[in-house]
């Protein structure tokens, strides 16, 4: 199976990060994690993406806040999938690192998920990779159900609760 490459900013994204790990994890997809920065480590930053597919990787999600430049960064210099995070920042609450992450120029393509979203960073990283494997599609799937039958589950203890509590309209 190909990996996917988790790369940050910073290392104060890594709480977003971990999240994205954790679901990988959970999916048994296996990835790497670095930090690199787009302004700070630019020609390490684009030797990992140069190297990426040579190296096993699939998919590479980016994760960065405030101007954000890593996910478009890394996307020029591959031609795998590429998946942005906008990270919150202290002073725009991330919507800084949004713009920046989903305005990328025609021909550079970055897939944008939520501020901070590192769980749909790392579901649609898999859902890329399902694409030739039927394993991990089936996982997939698997996780789907278990989270509908989790929302279900507190539908019917939030209607029971109700039920108690709630006056009998029919008398």
């Amino acid at each position: 199976m190909k990996k996917v490459g988790i790369v940050m900013g910073s290392d104060s994204d890594l709480p977003i990060i971990r999240k994205a790990a954790d679901t990988l994890a959970a999916l048994s997809v296996p990835f790497e994690v670095h930090i690199y920065s787009a302004h700070r480590t630019p020609e390490e930053a684009g030797r990992f993406a140069r190297e990426a597919r040579e190296n096993g990787f699939g998919v590479l999600i980016a994760a960065a806040g405030m101007a954000a430049h890593l996910a478009g960064a890394i996307a020029a210099a591959t031609t795998l999938p590429v998946i942005g995070i906008p990270c919150k920042s202290q002073n725009l609450d991330g919507i800084d690192a949004l713009l920046s992450t989903v305005q990328m120029p025609s021909g550079i393509p970055v897939a944008t998920v939520a501020i901070d979203g590192g769980v749909n960073a790392a579901l649609l990283a898999a859902e890329i990779l399902a694409l030739s494997d039927e394993s991990l599609a089936e996982r997939l799937a698997a996780k789907r159900q278990a989270d509908r039958e989790k929302v279900l589950a507190k539908d019917a203890a939030l209607a029971a609760e109700w039920q108690k509590t709630s006056p009998d309209s029919s008398k």
